[in-house]
């Protein structure tokens, strides 16, 4: 049986097609041996958590013991936030972030951010004991790269890669997190 992964998308207008780019090379560099799912998200032009919450809740529900959880941008917030609100029923076998905007503090402060903006004891309320990496791009011109050091300062845990180059889409080319995900 293959090994499942759920890919959660970014947002804006576009962002599941320009993503699918990222999907397809995370599908391409793990193999055959994995399976990657890749829901389209609601309404990624102006995402709301609650809707974003109740639909990874329902692909999270159809997904066997030991998934690995990919997210990029915002699906990244909205991903960790989620995990830190529902009681997940699965063993997961790893969070893999890249790119994820860090809201509120000294992160993104837009209106509305307080929905998907982290509180302060999230980190405590993660499924224990599953690896988290964090991946930004120097010359990420979406996401801000001094995000990455906000997360890993709540998640000192998390094993974190820096890339100089690759921009917010890491160049279409996820070999580096393949890597990770069939190392752990």
């Amino acid at each position: 049986m293959s090994k499942q992964v759920l890919f959660i998308q970014g947002a804006g207008v576009g962002a599941y097609r320009e993503d699918a780019k990222l999907s397809e090379s995370l599908r391409r560099a793990l193999g055959p041996d994995y399976e990657v799912i890749y829901p389209a998200m609601p309404n990624e032009a102006d995402p709301r958590y609650e809707d974003w919450k109740s639909r990874i809740e329902k692909e999270l529900a159809e997904m066997q013991e030991g998934v690995i959880l990919v997210a990029h941008s915002v699906g990244g917030s909205i991903l960790l936030k989620c995990l830190s609100e529902i009681k997940v029923t699965k063993a997961v076998g790893g969070v893999f972030l890249m790119a994820a905007p860090f809201w509120g503090g000294d992160g993104w402060r837009y209106e509305g951010y307080e929905q998907v903006e982290l509180p302060e004891d999230f980190a405590a309320k993660l499924p224990q004991g599953v690896p988290v990496f964090l991946y930004h791009c120097r010359d990420d011109d979406t996401v801000p790269y001094a995000h990455l050091a906000l997360y890993k300062q709540l998640l000192p845990h998390a094993t974190s890669r820096r890339f100089d180059a690759g921009g917010h889409q890491f160049g279409n080319d996820l070999s580096p997190v393949a890597h990770d995900i069939k190392a752990i």
